[in-house]
């Protein structure tokens, strides 16, 4: 069998430091060594792939075309490895781990409160969560699977439908007048708050439901929707987000829905595969639990069941 076309480990770490740093010297400072020492691992690294892969000029160093898209393979892959050998040296040998990728604000705010339910059930389990909120390539990556957002980007790939939940607007109880309903039309005159990704989601709530929104584009911009749950709870304006994500503050009155759930601006979550993970059983079990934990958090059906008043809170 071949030897395998890998140049050494030490190299590597000195190309992606010096890669990240744009100089020899601070990549020199961050590995414990000379600067010449990471010259000298570079000169190596370039003689073996027969390629550039940095521009010499004074005191920093560019990275040429070869030398960016290798910079940026190779610190993915030593994430990867580093992610692999801290997943090793923390597991007990009879425990099986979950590697998840999945969007911060779904973990922060609904799954790991719940995550100690699934611990009771599967104690031999241990589930590492990783802040992904884009779409990224997964087979070759670290993780087992990702929890995420239905999108275009993710059309090949194995994937199991979860569960779906409505936006609904909400807001801090005091922003509303005193006896409007999610049907009173007290919305056009609250500020709005907005998801920076998905400034048109106004837009669609309102066309859902007949409203006259005249400036359904104003307003504050949030680039998370955990940024928006908070604007709204310490009174900035209405957000319309997911309500999983709110289901409890609406239960204890810390939100107040101003409108019922909208079906067209609903957001599908998604478990998607690493095709590539040995893992498919545990997958299954952990699919199954996320989808049975999440039907008691779906949203009301009926538009006339959301009230705007402390009194009178969404269940």
């Amino acid at each position: 069998m071949a030897a395998r076309q890998i140049p050494s480990t030490s190299t590597l770490l000195a190309f992606e430091a010096a890669a990240r740093h744009g100089r020899f010297s601070l990549a020199a400072q961050e590995l414990v060594v000379t600067e010449g020492a990471i010259s000298r691992q570079v000169a190596r690294l370039e003689a073996f792939l027969g390629v550039p892969l940095f521009l010499r000029g004074g005191n920093r160093v560019e990275l040429t075309a070869h030398g960016a898209r290798y910079a940026e393979e190779v610190g993915r892959s030593l994430v990867s490895l580093e992610q692999s050998t801290l997943q090793v040296m923390a597991s007990p040998p009879q425990q099986q781990v979950l590697e998840l990728a999945v969007i911060g604000t779904f973990a922060s705010r609904w799954l790991v409160p719940r995550l100690p339910l699934f611990s009771r059930e599967h104690p031999d389990v241990m589930v590492n969560l990783s802040t992904r909120n884009d779409p990224f390539v997964l087979n070759g990556s670290a993780f087992d699977a990702a929890v995420t957002f239905a999108h275009p980007a993710w059309p090949e790939a194995e994937s199991r439908h979860l569960f779906r939940t409505s936006l609904i607007p909400v807001c801090r109880a005091d922003l509303v007048p005193r006896g409007h309903s999610a049907t009173s039309g007290a919305l056009p005159h609250l500020p709005l708050l907005h998801k920076t990704a998905t400034p048109e989601s106004w837009r669609g709530y309102s066309r859902e439901f007949g409203l006259d929104l005249q400036e359904a584009t104003a307003g504050g911009r949030f680039e998370q929707f955990s940024m928006l749950i908070e604007a709204a709870l310490v009174g900035l304006g209405v957000a319309l987000v997911p309500y999983l994500y709110i289901a409890d503050e609406l239960r204890t009155g810390k939100l107040v829905a101003v409108g019922p759930p909208g079906q067209q601006t609903a957001k599908e979550f998604i478990l998607v595969i690493n095709s590539r993970s040995s893992r498919s059983k545990l997958l299954d079990e952990f699919s199954d639990w996320l989808v049975a934990v999440a039907e008691p958090d779906s949203p009301p059906a009926a538009p006339e069941a959301a009230i705007a008043h402390p009194s009178s809170v969404i269940e």
